[in-house]
């Protein structure tokens, strides 16, 4: 059984229909990646399995259980945890607040715990604990968003656009980060704009156009797909 089953999902801004009928799964230990153009439905689709959003129509389970009508703070219970587009930290608290933020939920003994595995994987972060989060560099605050999403200790992440507007080197570090965590058992579900990296660490990936999935496949597989090439990764 799949960790996270989307069928059918129809979503609306009003009356634009931006999400039409998309179906597709995560199964445990995977990292799955959905790319596509701006506007495609990527960012809208982590919405709404985060609970941000609701669906007209179409079912979203996490682990055979449905997450229609669960609010956002319980589907994060639940076990899952969005690391949102544009990082929205709270700018105004430290390092560590925003991180103390992202584990409300959680007893303050395993709160202390997994700030310690955040500043582990994150040092920077560490060193800039007593900092607020505006003076951070557009890295640094990548890594407190990301931080602050492995606060509730999720079995599943949702990553959006983890890479927008950093450095190359940044980007590398940030995807080196994402690898690690795959590793030490938590199952990533990506959107990302830089394609190529993207395809480069997922085990599996769907191509959305205008709401709806174009193609999937393996992540090696669409890599080596000329369409794919043409469209995305500019070869």
């Amino acid at each position: 059984m799949a960790m996270l089953s989307v069928n059918d999902l129809n979503v609306y801004y009003g009356s634009i229909h931006a999400i039409k009928g998309i179906s597709f799964e995560v199964n445990e230990g995977e990292i799955v990646t959905l790319i596509g153009a701006n506007g495609a439905g990527k960012s809208t689709t982590l919405n709404t399995v985060a609970g941000l959003l609701r669906p007209k129509k179409g079912t979203v389970e996490f682990e055979g259980e449905s997450l229609a009508g669960v609010p956002a703070h319980k589907v994060i219970e639940r076990g899952i945890a969005l690391c949102p587009e544009g990082r929205r930290i709270f700018l105004q608290m430290t390092v560590e607040e925003n991180l103390d933020m992202g584990g409300f939920l959680r007893p303050d003994a395993e709160v202390a715990e997994s700030k310690e595995r955040v500043f582990d994987l994150f040092p920077r972060l560490k060193e800039r604990r007593r900092q607020s989060g505006g003076t951070l560099s557009g890295g640094e605050q990548q890594m407190l968003a990301m931080g602050r999403a492995l606060m509730s200790k999720p079995r599943l992440m949702m990553l959006d656009e983890p890479s927008m507007g950093l450095a190359p080197i940044l980007v590398q570090e940030i995807f080196n980060i994402i690898k690690q965590l795959h590793d030490e058992g938590t199952t990533v579900l990506l959107v990302e704009q830089n394609a190529q990296m993207a395809l480069s660490i997922a085990d599996r990936a769907y191509v959305l156009e205008t709401g709806h999935v174009a193609m999937s496949g393996p992540a090696a597989d669409l890599a080596a797909d000329d369409r794919v090439r043409k469209a995305y990764l500019g070869g």
